[in-house]
């Protein structure tokens, strides 16, 4: 739903809520013989098509309007109808007539609107023409097959009609030659060719010194001077239409004085003028905005004066011409049939053909220099291609399987090791050494020394011989890592080494302090594994990370590049949302106000545009009840209720809806 559908939908709601007392005041028995009448059942069909609750389409096409209208019996005589209430029918023409010019308001608002939205990207594009040196000489290479093209076509229309002058004048001299021989004739020809290869050189030589400018400036000067001048012609065309916009929304077919109060309605509706003076007015000034809308020769002011002027001295209004009030109904169709099927279609024309001569270039022009490179070079690489068919198969291969691997070894392994972690998995414990290394090695420091106590009592305990409580004694102490008689027989034979190491017991204290260290390490090493193993599940997912990380990029690319870009969309148009309530900003902040603290016609029609693109842009980003909040909010910030209050109004669509449009 569009700003237009809204407009066009409550001044529809208007017209049905308009009391036509003759058409309710008599009895049911007349209303039944009129309601028979051929006539009057042709008016009810095609009033009932026009109302905007008939379909699904608020403001139907032109041509099904104009179709529509071509249907009607306006035209027709009345003295054959004597049966059918005179005013009765005259009240269903004036409704037919009005729901018809309602439809026709939409359709202009519309193509006016849908001709303003694209020049903003034409004025963007002599933008970055203008906005580097770089871009300007792009811009002279991509349009130089153009200025060549016509620079050939002045040149040889200018020749043709200088050398048919010559072939005239010298008429007479080629009959005198007709009696002479073939050598005269060859030489007839070669006069000819001659001549208008002369002519060809005159004419090259006029144009340059006629074009004294592009001796001065240079070629890339030249293209920017050129696209200052079509931008000029872009904003001026931009200007122009939105002050026509403007005008139509705030004086068309304001009913009951029920449109602006600033006093501009002054000059469309007076007090006691009725509604059929405010359909016939509104007609004529849709036909004088589509007339001077493409003036740009002339001011803004002036474009309105002079469209307000036409509906004052219009000769076809009532007022003026004193028509006959049964002839009013017909004369308003014939109107709307010659804008519909005549001036609309030359105003779409004309401005295809200004946004055509000014826009920015086709893609054509501004792609041919790649296309031609491609094209060109189009042998070379299929002869590459051609060649290197084997490689680039092999490099495909390659390609898949390292992406498999990559799959498998990176993501479906550590997967499947962090689940048999989180199940608890036997083989999924990670280790740094083996599970029964340290009891097989404490056992066996344990008997070492144990060993030693017994064949040595004297040198471990101090005494003759061991009790069993010794032993159990030591074998405690062991365990717990404290080897005391090893040390102190250690000790004892440090005293003599030599002695010691001819016995054997220092070599084998030695070897048993050896076994010592070793079963200290395991021992810390055993912590350390103990460690690993509680945080075994976080290894695992760190193992798992990475290849995660790439394949949501991987993913996330390719959903991106292949077509998955809803959210890629909706941040792009979140982001014009913001662009377009900056616009709407300046509009508001560099707006001169009239008198009563309003926008101009202009600055509206500007306004209206761009709330226009953002109830489009906002349709899909906003939920349904809160897109009901937003579009009351944007009636707010397009009706004229004064700069500062929409102004208000601006701000609060910002906090309130900044959740979404960011």
């Amino acid at each position: 739903m569009s700003i237009v559908d809204d407009q066009v939908r409550r001044l529809d709601a208007q017209l049905d809520r308009i009391p036509f007392t003759h058409l309710t005041s008599y009895d049911a028995t007349h209303a039944a013989i009129d309601l028979d009448n051929p006539r009057v059942k042709d008016l009810l069909k095609i009033i009932k098509a026009l109302s905007t609750t008939s379909g699904s389409q608020t403001v139907i096409p032109a041509w099904q309007l104009h179709s529509f209208l071509s249907q009607t019996s306006l035209f027709a005589e009345h003295g054959s109808q004597v049966s059918v209430n005179p005013q009765y029918e005259a009240d269903l023409e004036w409704l037919l007539v009005s729901k018809a010019t309602v439809q026709t308001y939409g359709i202009i608002l519309d193509t006016l609107l849908q001709q303003i939205i694209p020049l903003s990207d034409h004025i963007w594009y002599w933008d970055d023409v203008l906005s580097s040196p770089t871009y300007s000489s792009i811009y002279m290479v991509q349009t130089s097959p153009v200025r060549v093209w016509a620079w050939t076509r002045e040149i040889y229309t200018d020749s043709k009609a200088r050398f048919q002058q010559y072939t005239t004048g010298g008429a007479s001299v080629s009959g005198a030659e007709d009696g002479s021989g073939t050598g005269s004739i060859q030489a007839s020809l070669a006069l000819r060719w001659g001549r208008f290869y002369g002519i060809v050189r005159e004419s090259i030589r006029e144009k340059s010194l006629l074009n004294v400018q592009k001796k001065i400036m240079s070629p890339v000067a030249l293209c920017r001077s050129e696209a200052r001048m079509k931008q000029a012609k872009l904003k001026k065309l931009r200007e122009m239409t939105s002050s026509g916009l403007g005008v139509l929304i705030d004086e068309g077919l304001v009913f009951g004085g029920n449109g602006s109060d600033d006093g501009k309605s002054d000059m469309i509706l007076s007090t006691n003028q009725e509604w059929k003076g405010v359909v016939e007015r509104s007609v004529v000034l849709m036909d004088m905005v589509l007339k001077d809308v493409l003036t740009l020769n002339v001011g803004v002011a002036d474009f309105e004066d002079r469209v307000f002027a036409g509906v004052e001295e219009d000769p076809e209004l009532s007022i003026q011409a004193e028509e006959d009030e049964t002839t009013r109904p017909a004369v308003v169709v014939r109107r709307l049939l010659d804008l519909l099927g005549n001036h609309l279609p030359e105003h779409l024309e004309a401005t295809e053909k200004l946004v055509t001569e000014n826009g920015r270039p086709s893609r054509l022009v501004r792609y041919w220099l790649p296309t031609t490179a491609l094209l060109l070079s189009s042998s070379t690489i299929l002869r590459i291609v051609v060649n290197r068919k084997q490689e680039i198969l092999d490099w495909i291969r390659d390609f898949g399987v390292t992406v498999r691997d990559f799959w498998f070894n990176w993501v479906v392994d550590p997967v499947r090791k962090v689940i048999g972690t989180i199940r608890h998995d036997a083989n999924s414990e990670i280790a740094i050494m083996s599970r029964d290394s340290l009891n097989a090695d404490r056992e066996s420091l344990e008997r070492m020394v144990v060993d030693f106590a017994l064949d040595k009592p004297t040198a471990a305990i101090g005494a003759s011989s061991i009790s069993e409580s010794q032993v159990a004694e030591i074998r405690a102490k062991v365990r717990e890592g404290d080897v005391t008689p090893i040390l102190r027989a250690y000790e004892k034979d440090l005293r003599s080494p030599l002695m010691g190491t001819v016995r054997g017991d220092l070599v084998r204290t030695l070897l048993i302090q050896v076994q010592k260290t070793k079963v200290d390490i395991e021992v810390a090493m055993s912590g350390i594994d103990s460690l690993l193993k509680s945080q075994e599940l976080v290894f695992g997912f760190v193992g798992l990370t990475p290849g995660i990380l790439v394949s949501v990029g991987v993913m996330q690319y390719l959903r991106g590049a292949l077509g998955g870009r809803k959210g890629f969309r909706e941040t792009r148009r979140a982001g014009k949302c913001v662009r377009v309530l900056r616009n709407i900003d300046r509009i508001l902040s560099e707006a001169t106000p009239s008198p009563n603290n309003l926008l101009s016609y202009k600055d509206h029609g500007l306004l209206v545009c761009e709330v226009h693109v953002l109830r489009r842009l906002a349709h899909s980003l906003l939920p349904a009840d809160v897109e009901k909040d937003f579009l009351e909010d944007l009636d707010d910030l397009a009706n004229l209720k004064g700069i500062q209050s929409q102004l208000r109004t601006l701000d609060r669509i910002r906090w309130a809806y900044s959740k979404w449009l960011r």
